[in-house]
Formats: C-alpha cells, structure tokens, sequence
C-alpha cells in the first residue's frame, strides 16, 4: 500500500505554483485507480520532491528509471512500475500548456503515457474487445469495431470542433461535454489504457474552453469517473436498463462548477 497522496498541505502554505504541482500530482496518482493500481512509497516521496522544487519533472523520470533498474534484477511488481511511471507523466502533461484538438493529440497522449509499458502504445488496436465490468455484474458495454474507430475517431473531432457552444447556460454546457467524452471513451481507440487517456486529454481540452478544472476530483473519484462512463454506453432494454449520462453529468458538475454532488460508486450499479 502505498503512503498517502493528500498533498492539500500545499494548497495550505498559499504558494500557487506548489498548490498547483500538487492537483495535478494528485490527479495523476488518483487516476491509476482506474486499472486496479497503486503507485509506491518511492512515487510519492519522488513526487514531494518535485513539488518543493527540489528536482525538475525531468529528474522526477530519470529517478524512476534508476529506482526501476536497480530493482529489475529483485521480483518487483510490473503494474507498481506502471503506476509510477504513468502518473509522472501524467505529471509532466497536465503540466503543458501546449494542446492540440485532433485524434493525433488524443493517440500521442496515449504514446507518452504507455511507451515502453505496452507494446501497441501509441497505436489504434486492431481487434476488437469486451470487458467485465463490476458496475454492470459482469456484461460488457460495446465498444467501437476495430475497422470503424479512426473514421469514428475523426467524426466525433469533427462534430465537436464543429459544435458551437455560445448561447448554452451551464446545464447545457456541462451536458453537452458528457455526451463528447462519453462517445470518445465508447471508442476505446487502445487495447489497454483508455480511461487514463481520455481523462488526461479531456482535461487539457476543458482548460482551452476557459474551465479551471478541478485536478483533485480525480485523485478521490477517478473509479466513480469510470464507472458513470460505462454506465453512459450501457443498454439492456428487456431489463429495462438505459444508458445515462446522469452519473457523468453529476461528476462533471463537481468538476467544472464546483457542485457538491454525491459520487458513490454503488449508486452505478444496475439491478441495484
């Protein structure tokens, strides 16, 4: 288990730029509890580091590197590696300012964060996929056909880039966006790693339209984000269960407004 990653002490101390480092070093490590991980002790006293100032995002990489190759000779956990490694990078993404809305933003979003973890980074999968979920008892939701994901990719850039955006007032605005991310993430461009993806570019995406996105969501609800996404792309109609965009809206409410909704994961359940 690995120590706590509650860096709300700086946001205490007011030092923007610490607080700063802080959200979105808690988003990063918070957003690996969509695939069941957990990142180590060392991530976390790296990332400390990085947030005092006391080493650049670069060392923080060059850290792990070491750390992880002094440790590949010993058994050590693969998924703990991946963990640390793609928070850090995470990191170092949220950090940018630079952002590009096209799918090759989205696909190379998807490169940097899983170079040298898997073998398809970077690349659209070629097969098509299924997954048991836990909110739906077990039914997969259906994903893109792997022949239909880069026209689908584009099409969906496309409506977007194209949708206009004046004129809405929040609700609209907050719906809208749940019907754009929940449609990218049904894609599931990637064999592995589509979760952390979408909310990484959906992120950098929410700054450009003027958002202050709250990174710290993630650190405390990133399971519920995943959950109210499948929960968005699920049907069943002979037992009367209907894909919803409500879980996701209430999620992007706290996120983008500032709501206090409640986010408990059981409330996703179907059959509940």
């Amino acid at each position: 288990m690995a120590a706590s990653y509650n860096f709300d002490e700086y946001k205490l101390l007011g030092e923007p730029e610490k607080a700063e480092k802080s959200a979105i070093w808690q988003a990063a490590i918070g957003l690996q509890q969509v695939d069941g991980l957990t990142p180590s002790d060392y991530l976390i006293e790296t990332a400390k580091s990085h947030i005092e100032g006391e080493i650049s995002i670069h060392e923080v990489h060059e850290q792990l590197n070491g750390y992880y190759e002094a440790r590949s000779a010993q058994s050590s956990d693969d998924r703990t590696e991946e963990a640390d490694k793609v928070s850090a990078r995470i990191a170092e993404i949220l950090s940018e300012r630079a952002f590009s809305f096209n799918p090759a933003e989205y696909i190379t979003i998807h490169k940097r964060l899983f170079s040298d973890m898997y073998g398809h980074a970077g690349q659209i999968r070629d097969y098509n996929i299924s997954k048991a979920e836990w909110v739906l008892g077990g039914e997969t939701v259906l994903y893109a056909s792997a022949q239909s994901i880069r026209a689908t990719l584009d099409y969906d850039f496309g409506q977007e880039r194209a949708f206009i955006y004046k004129g809405l007032d929040r609700e609209q605005t907050v719906g809208h966006i749940a019907e754009f991310v929940s449609g990218l993430w049904q894609i599931h461009a990637f064999g592995e790693g589509n979760t952390r993806t979408t909310a990484v570019f959906v992120i950098k995406y929410l700054r450009t339209l003027g958002f202050d996105v709250e990174n710290d969501l993630f650190a405390k609800h990133s399971w519920y984000f995943r959950n109210a996404l499948v929960r968005a792309n699920y049907n069943d109609y002979k037992n009367e269960i209907y894909s919803t965009n409500e879980y996701l809206r209430l999620f992007l409410g706290n996120l983008l407004l500032g709501e206090q909704n409640t986010l408990n994961n059981r409330d996703l359940l179907v059959g509940r």
